[in-house]
Formats: structure tokens, sequence, C-alpha cells
């Protein structure tokens, strides 16, 4: 952004901080007129033809921005990928437990990686991973959508699920 003297066009459109047009005129001129208000010259609208200035108070301009960048950086929020690991043969209590801490996830906001490991021979049975990741997308229907359906990578066996709104 070109301030004051750093403005080197020859004509702006020079506009003022409550939004009244004073017209075409030189940058010598318009300088000026930023000057005799106690104000500076900002380039807002380089690419425009003849580009756009606005007389306004430059510093006061930056610290409402700043203010405002971290306002926003304050109100937003990331947004994790937390695994959950199920094994091929896993009982009811402990699938239960892993469904519950699914459901704590999904409750905080974050997104949910559930992942099978095939070890040795169970790589012969991508069937029963499957079954099993069906399973738990089913558990957690009511609190979760399917983001990524289970899908056979290497020897794991991942499936993504992503809170309801």
């Amino acid at each position: 952004m070109q301030i004051n003297e750093d403005i080197r066009d020859r004509e702006v459109r020079v506009v003022t901080d409550g939004g009244e047009q004073l017209g075409i005129m030189s940058a010598r001129e318009a300088l000026k007129k930023a000057e005799e208000r106690n104000l500076d010259l900002v380039k807002i609208s380089p690419n425009a033809k003849p580009p756009v200035c606005k007389i306004m108070d430059y510093g006061k301009y930056r610290f409402e921005q700043s203010k405002r960048e971290k306002e926003n950086r304050k109100n937003q929020r990331v947004i994790e990928i937390k695994e959950i690991r199920l094994s091929l043969n896993i009982d009811t209590h402990d699938f239960e437990t892993k469904v519950n801490h699914a459901h704590k996830f999904l409750k905080a906001g974050n997104k949910v990686k559930v992942s099978i490991r095939f070890r040795g021979r169970e790589m012969a049975h991508p069937q029963i991973g499957e079954a099993s990741m069906k399973r738990f997308a089913e558990a957690c229907e009511e609190f979760a959508t399917v983001e990524k359906p289970a899908k056979l990578e290497g020897r794991q066996m991942l499936m993504f699920l992503a809170p309801k709104a």
C-alpha cells in the first residue's frame, strides 16, 4: 500500500474518509488536501484507471486492522483429527468404549480417524475389517457423518468421521 509521497501517479481519483468524492486531480494536489486536514493520502485501488486514493488517518486504520485480525484469530477454531484404533477381533465392551471415545471427540468438534491395522494372516480377511468399520459407523451415525468411507491402504484400513452440524 502506497502512502503520501510514495504515490508517483500523475493523476489520482480522490475520496475522503467519509466517502465523499473529490474528483480526479494530480497526486501533488491530493497530498496538499490531505495535509490540510492533517491526514494521510493512501492508495487503495492501484489497478483502477486512474488509481483511487483515500484521505484517511493511516495510523488509526492500521490499528483497527490489527485489532480486527486479532479478533478473527481469537474466534478461529482449529479442527483436530483424533485417531481411534480398532483391532480385527475386538470384543463388544472394547468396541463400545471406542464408540464412546469417538462420541466425546466428535462432540468437542473434532474429526475422527478410525483405523484397523492388519497383522500377519489378517490380511487374508479384509471383509472382517470392513464389517467392523461398518458397525462402528452405524454406532456413530446419530452424532457423526462418514466423511470418507472405509478403504484399505496397504496393511491399514482407514475411515474418517466428521461431527454432524
